[in-house]
């Protein structure tokens, strides 16, 4: 059988320490995220201590719809997301949202994101 729901009404909502919030819809074995990441926002500062790991720990895969955000890796390397832009984020990292407005992503690899450890 076939499962639909919609994200506007989400299973759950992940609030961030401050700055946004997870939108999350899980059917059966597949969980997708709306993030809202909005202006101020940074992993380190506002997941971080939900997370209570030094970085990112997560897979994330999927696109961005609005606004933007910079990833920087453990390593050193930094990317910079936009509107349209596809995205398959190797764990290890931190990101932070670029400018006045909120970044808004859609993620397939948040079934544990903003989560405690």
């Amino acid at each position: 059988m076939s499962t639909t729901h919609n994200i506007d009404d989400p299973h759950e909502v992940r609030p961030f320490r401050d700055h946004g919030h997870m939108d999350v819809v899980t059917l059966g074995d597949f969980t997708l995220g709306r993030g809202v990441f909005e202006p101020g926002w940074r992993w380190s500062v506002d997941v971080q201590p939900i997370a209570g790991t030094s970085s990112c720990q997560v897979h994330h895969t999927g696109f961005c719809i609005s606004g933007h955000m910079t990833v920087r890796s453990d390593d050193g390397e930094e990317i910079t997301i936009g509107p349209g832009d596809v995205i398959d984020l190797e764990p290890g990292h931190d990101a932070w949202t670029d400018g006045d407005e909120p970044c808004v992503l859609i993620d397939t690899g948040v079934a544990a994101y903003a989560t405690p450890a």
